[in-house]
C-alpha cells in the first residue's frame, strides 16, 4: 500500500469512528477510560517486555542517555499513565457544557456549547507515555486521534495501542477512535501533515525541529508545542539557599524534559554568594557554559555565546549570564525563551510583579520550580502537550484546550429583514 493509501486509510476509520464517540455519554467513556487504565496495569510486564526491544535498540543507533531516559518505561512510570488515565475519568466532562450565550431582541436564543474537535492528530517523538496521555484526552473531550510516534518507541507504541484499542471495544465503542500510525517512514509523517480532509487538528511534542517542520509543511491548524528553553533569575534580594534548592530541582529533577531549565541568570549583587553554594551542591554535576562575570564564581566549560542562550540542553547542562537588573533579566528571557516556563527568585513583591507581567511566557514563577508546568501538577490530569503559542491554547493543554464550540440558535419563526 502507498504512504498516502495507508495515511488516508487511518483518516478514514477515525473519521467514521468519530461520529460514536462525540454522541457518547460521559459514563461510557469513563467506563472505557477505566477500562483502559486496568489493561495498563494488569499488562505491566508485555509493556516493559516491548519497550525493553526499543531502548536496546536504541542504544545500538548511539541515542543519547537523555533521549533513552524518555524513552524508558517501567513500573512506576507506567503506574503513572494508569493513574493519568483515571484522572481524566475523574474529570468534568467539557462535551456539552454551556459556556455563553442568551436572549436577543428579536427573540432568538442563543447557546454557545462546548463539541468535540473531532479528529486530532498527534506527532511526537520517543516519549511512549505521549501515546496513553494524548489517547485518554482526546477520547474524553469526544474525539478521535491519530497518533504518530517516533520509531525509536514503535514496539513500545504498538503494545500500549494494542491495549487501549481493546479496552475500548469491550466497552462497545469503536476501536478506530484510537489509531496508531504503525509505518514510522517520514514520507507518512509530512502525508499526515496534509490529510485535512480528515484531520480538524494538528499537535506536534518534540525537539525544535520537529515542530519546525509540522509548522511549515501541515495543512492543518497546529498547535505548537513543547520546546522549552526555561530560565531561572536569581535576583538580588533572593534568599540563596532558596535559589539553590529550585535551580537543583528545576535542573537536576529530570533533566530531559521540557520544563527543566536551561539558563540561570543571577544578579550581580547575589553572584558570589549564590555560585559559592551552587558548587556546593553540584560540585561538577551540571556543566556550566557562562559569560566572563559567570567564570569568576564558578568553573565555566567555554564562554558562552548567543547560540548557546538558544540552546535547549535536555542534559546536565545549562547556560549561564550575571546580570544587572530585573529589566536585564526579562530582556534577556523574551530574546531568547521559548515562551514555555520562566521563574524568578526574590523577595521584592515589585520585581515579582514586574517578571510576571512582562516576561512573555506560558508559565511565570515566583520562587518555585518550573518542574510545576505540567498538566498533572496543575490538576488537569493528564496532558496533551504545553503550548507555547497564544492562539487558541496557551500552557497544558487539558480536555477543554482540545475541544471547539458551536452555536445553537431557537426561534419562532423570525426572519430577517
Amino acid at each position: 500500500m502507498e504512504n498516502n493509501e495507508y495515511i488516508e486509510l487511518l483518516g478514514q476509520r477515525a473519521k467514521k469512528s468519530a461520529p460514536s464517540l462525540a454522541e457518547c455519554g460521559t459514563q461510557k467513556k469513563n467506563e472505557a477510560l477505566k477500562s483502559i487504565a486496568k489493561a495498563l496495569s494488569d499488562n505491566c510486564e508485555k509493556i516493559i517486555a516491548a519497550n525493553a526491544i526499543d531502548i536496546e535498540n536504541a542504544r545500538k543507533n548511539g541515542i543519547s542517555e537523555a533521549m533513552i531516559d524518555r524513552l524508558t518505561l517501567n513500573e512506576k512510570r507506567i503506574s503513572g499513565m494508569a493513574e493519568g488515565v483515571l484522572q481524566v475519568a475523574a474529570l468534568p466532562d467539557p462535551i456539552g457544557e454551556v459556556i455563553g450565550g442568551g436572549e436577543l431582541q428579536n427573540g432568538l436564543r442563543v447557546t454557545k456549547i462546548r463539541v468535540p474537535m473531532g479528529v486530532i492528530g498527534i506527532i511526537f517523538e520517543s516519549r511512549p507515555n505521549v501515546t496513553v496521555d494524548a489517547a485518554a484526552l482526546c477520547f474524553k473531550a469526544g474525539s478521535a486521534v491519530i497518533l504518530r510516534g517516533g520509531s525509536d518507541a514503535l514496539n513500545s507504541n504498538k503494545a500500549l495501542t494494542g491495549l487501549m484499542r481493546g479496552a475500548i471495544a469491550e466497552c462497545g465503542l469503536p476501536e478506530d477512535c484510537v489509531q496508531l500510525v504503525e509505518n514510522t517512514d517520514r514520507a507518512i509523517a509530512n502525508a499526515m501533515m496534509k490529510l485535512d480532509r480528515y484531520i480538524d487538528l494538528l499537535i506536534p511534542r518534540g525537539g525544535g525541529r520537529l515542530i519546525r517542520t509540522v509548522i511549515e509543511n501541515a495543512t492543518i491548524p497546529v498547535i505548537q508545542t513543547g520546546e522549552g528553553n526555561c530560565h531561572v533569575f536569581v535576583d538580588e534580594s533572593a534568599d540563596i539557599d532558596m535559589a539553590v534548592n529550585i535551580v537543583n530541582n528545576a535542573k537536576t529533577q529530570r533533566p530531559s524534559v521540557c520544563n527543566a531549565i536551561e539558563s540561570i541568570l543571577v544578579h550581580e549583587k547575589a553572584a558570589e554568594a549564590f555560585f559559592k553554594k551552587l558548587n556546593d551542591c553540584w560540585n561538577g554535576k551540571v556543566a556550566i557554559i557562562g559569560d566572563e562575570a559567570t567564570s569568576q564564581h564558578i568553573k565555566v566549560e567555554k564562554i558562552a555565546s548567543d547560540e548557546d542562550y538558544r540552546t535547549e540542553f535536555l542534559a546536565l547542562k545549562l547556560s549561564s549570564k550575571v546580570v544587572g537588573s530585573v529589566d536585564e533579566a526579562i530582556e534577556h528571557i523574551n530574546r531568547f525563551g521559548t515562551k514555555h516556563s520562566e521563574c524568578i527568585v526574590t523577595n521584592s513583591l515589585e520585581n515579582a510583579v514586574k517578571f510576571q507581567r512582562l516576561v512573555d511566557a506560558a508559565a511565570v514563577y515566583v520562587n518555585a520550580s518550573t518542574r510545576f508546568t505540567d498538566g498533572f501538577e496543575f490538576g488537569l490530569g493528564a496532558e496533551i502537550g504545553i503550548s507555547t503559542q497564544k492562539l487558541h491554547a496557551r500552557g497544558p493543554m487539558g480536555l477543554r484546550e482540545i475541544t471547539s464550540y458551536k452555536y445553537l440558535i431557537n426561534g419562532e419563526g423570525q426572519v430577517r429583514e
